[in-house]
């Protein structure tokens, strides 16, 4: 890849599998990069070093998804197109173990590849080429969402609906102690949902206080974290709620017997 294609700043060091900690910040938020492009996880790896993050990086897939297991991280950038296993399907085993926040990358930017990133579990795509501005802002308003779920506190379901366990630490929810593995912007959603149980929802509000990010037509990310948060809770057959569609509106949390 050309490297003047995804931003302009350049460096010569190269930064491979090791954590680099700014002096001056400690501790620091940790990100991953999997990125098969030597030249471009360099100088992401740099910019972000310089920005007082604690990088680790890996060039293909296996090795990512072993890295992002073993050690904990705040946040994982993902190239899609990476040699042997896709970053897609390195995306879905890591979800099965993880609820790391997940930003992918990728040239592949048309809104059918979009909408499958989000499927398989993604919380942002960055299209390819991007600056190095709008990385800056994508890893800043996740790792703030994430710190908001961090000290949300669990809503309370009514005593019919106990088994259903609300986790903020974890950011997930458990049926019978079956944990659903939902992602951040899954438990995000479905936290909304509850608080505002028997009232729908708009799109426009729930893009605003889920997503953070402004409503368009074209955007289908919330269907997709409602597809996929119906078909987690049906996974370990949460019974008593369901979410329902709201024919030009939004979404609306339904309880049994309300």
């Amino acid at each position: 890849m050309n490297i003047a294609k995804c931003f302009v700043e350049c460096e010569t060091d190269v930064i491979v599998n090791t954590y680099h900690l700014a002096p001056s910040l400690s501790p620091s938020p940790r990100i991953l990069i999997i990125e098969d492009d030597v030249e471009l996880c360099t100088h992401l790896s740099n910019h972000l070093s310089r920005r007082g993050f604690a990088l680790n990086s890996a060039h293909c897939g296996g090795q990512g998804l072993d890295l992002a297991l073993q050690a904990p991280v705040e946040l994982i950038l993902l190239d899609i197109m990476l040699p042997s296993e896709s970053g897609l399907n390195i995306l879905a085993r890591l979800r099965q173990e993880r609820g790391t926040p997940v930003i992918l990358m990728s040239a592949l930017g048309a809104e059918q590849d979009r909408i499958t990133g989000f499927s398989q579990g993604a919380d942002d795509y960055l299209p390819k080429p991007f600056s190095l501005a709008e990385l800056d802002v994508r890893i800043d308003a996740l790792l703030r969402r994430v710190a908001i779920d961090c000290g949300t506190r669990a809503p309370s379901m009514p005593s019919r609906h106990s088994a259903l366990a609300f986790d903020a630490q974890a950011r997930d929810v458990s049926f019978d102690g079956r944990a659903a593995g939902l992602t951040s912007s899954e438990f995000r959603l479905l936290c909304t949902l509850h608080e505002h149980a028997g009232e729908a929802l708009t799109k426009a509000f729930l893009y605003q206080h889920v997503l953070h990010r402004p409503y368009t037509r074209l955007d289908r990310g919330l269907d997709v974290h409602v597809c996929n948060l119906r078909r987690k809770l049906a996974a370990v057959e949460v019974q008593g709620i369901r979410i329902d569609a709201v024919r030009h509106q939004g979404y609306v949390l339904l309880c049994d017997g309300a």
